[in-house]
């Protein structure tokens, strides 16, 4: 029973392989599985960007049998209500450092769709699965940003762009590159065309530029323009790369420069200027027809002096539409939403802790800034930062409200007021992400497998726990590849969610479970 004067999380029963899974190892070898076994590269780190966390969070995630768990009440002021708990199962040992303990099933390879449709429960989702057998590098490997374009979802893996059907998770089409993928935008033009940047070299070695410009249409898989990033300044200086699409137009950031480029063809339009020779910008948003600029203004050495400035450009001209400044001492942090413009910022003497959340009005004026720290909530549900400003893994704005998650819990803010409205809490250590806002009060919300468990797609409104609505229950057969794609990227689109990994590893000695490309749930036909 939860603690009512601590009502964050209660212990949980220990995990429990899953039950009656047909892919467990017949050899007789070593067995168990737990936590990915590899190492987090460090962030992308520049001057100015905001609090970094490490992309894998080191958690004893602790499941419950059939994957059934308990939410406790939602937070107010008052004490939380005790909630019942199902009773354990058995456990399966693990080892102190976290790698797999012997006992449980060691999970070989992965099941093909057919054999996790074979081995659905008949109140469980329909699933499919991808492995994708592309030969890696042996070294963490980034996978790029989810796009959905008409009945596919696209992502970008090392050299390959790759698109699968959403029905059934069938490849329909795959781009290979030269070089190895190294920014993509997060959304593509309206009619799907997107801009990937990939390295100069084929190699993997030091000194390799983020500098070849390559534009594909994701609904055929056609490879339009191509083309070497523009260099004014130092050109041997251009490793990290920002890009954000806006309509019809490319903004590309890098080395303290911004230019824009048109994507019909990939002439250049104009250069983002800096602005009294101080504010320099360093990222651009876009994924709507507006382009957003951050800049940090380095003004003295101290960085207490210094200041970030957001300013939206019309995308076509460059004409400045506004700009806001954060109060001296903050820089601009991560974008949460476009539309309305909703972001993070962050202390530049404590950049790791030390954040807020501004709203502003459609001219750029500020709206309300609100501390959702006061509630436990992590900067981007505590997914870590690697430069890109979009998107805020963890966080969304829709239909008034201002959704928030993380690790135990997940809340909503009205986006006019900041006032916090409601919240939940995993008596469990799991992730809550909000997918999207279902009517300004309710949320559709994913919580991550446990190791041994399934995670599950519910909806959840202000009455709080006990009166969530499953949407999509996830199939136990899949939960392993599910669980080590518990902090990756996310989609949600006509009732079917897809989930993949935001990293992979390319050695397959080192891992205790092959990782799956691609996974997504939907709703069985009755």
């Amino acid at each position: 029973m939860p603690d009512p004067q601590q009502p964050w999380y209660a212990p949980g029963p220990p995990q429990q392989p899953v039950p009656g899974n047909p892919y467990a190892s017949q050899d007789g070898g070593p067995q168990g599985f737990g936590p990915p076994n590899v190492p987090t590269p460090p962030p992308r780190r520049r001057f100015g960007r905001g609090p970094v966390v490490a992309a894998v969070v080191a958690l004893v995630l602790v499941a419950v049998a059939g994957g059934v768990y308990a939410l406790s009440d939602q937070w107010r002021d008052d004490p939380a209500k005790p909630v019942a708990k199902e009773s354990p199962g058995p456990s399966a040992p693990t080892s102190p450092s976290g790698t797999p303990a012997a006992g449980g099933p060691e999970l070989s390879h992965i099941p093909t769709t057919k054999k996790v449709a074979t081995a659905r429960k008949p109140d469980e989702s329909a699933a499919w699965i991808v492995d994708d057998r592309a030969d890696l590098p042996k070294q963490i490997n980034k996978v790029h940003d989810l796009w959905i374009v008409g009945d596919t979802a696209v992502q970008a893996l090392h050299r390959k762009v790759t698109a699968y059907r959403l029905s059934d998770g069938a490849e329909v089409w795959n781009v290979d590159l030269p070089s190895s993928v190294c920014e993509t935008p997060a959304n593509p033009t309206p009619d799907g065309k997107v801009v990937v940047f990939h390295h100069e070299r084929p190699d993997n070695e030091r000194g390799n530029q983020c500098n070849r410009m390559q534009m594909i249409d994701l609904k055929t898989g056609k490879l339009g323009w191509h083309k070497e990033l523009d260099e004014p300044g130092d050109r041997d200086n251009t490793f990290l790369v920002y890009s954000a699409i806006s309509g019809d137009v490319l903004s590309v950031a890098r080395n303290m420069q911004a230019i824009t480029y048109r994507m019909d063809d990939g002439s250049k339009l104009y250069e983002i200027p800096r602005e009294n020779e101080k504010c320099i910008p360093d990222a651009v948003a876009g994924g709507v027809a507006r382009l957003l600029v951050s800049s940090d203004c380095m003004i003295a050495i101290d960085r207490s002096k210094n200041y970030g400035q957001l300013r939206e450009l019309d995308p076509r001209t460059g004409k400045v539409l506004w700009r806001y400044r954060t109060k001296t001492g903050w820089s601009f942090g991560s974008l949460i939403s476009m539309d309305p413009v909703v972001f993070t910022t962050y202390n530049n003497e404590d950049s790791a802790s030390d954040w807020r959340i501004t709203v502003l009005d459609s001219g750029g004026k500020h709206r309300v800034t609100f501390d959702a720290r006061a509630k436990g909530f992590e900067h981007c549900g505590g997914n870590g930062a690697d430069g890109d400003i979009q998107p805020c893994r963890g966080a969304g704005v829709g239909k008034g409200l201002i959704m928030l998650g993380g690790t135990e819990q997940v809340g909503a803010y009205d986006v006019k007021t900041g006032k916090f409205l409601w919240g939940i809490k995993s008596d469990v250590l799991r992730r809550l992400y909000p997918l999207r806002a279902e009517d300004g009060k309710s949320m559709l919300i994913y919580e991550a497998a446990g190791p041994s468990s399934p995670g599950r797609t519910f909806l959840m409104g202000p009455r709080g726990a006990g009166t969530e609505t499953n949407v999509v229950k996830h199939p136990e057969a899949t939960a392993p590849w599910e669980y080590e794609m518990s902090m990756g990227h996310t989609a949600y689109v006509d009732g079917r969610f897809v989930l993949t990994s935001t990293i992979v590893s390319g050695d397959e000695n080192h891992k205790p479970v092959r990782e799956a490309r691609m996974l997504s749930f939907a709703p069985a036909a009755p």
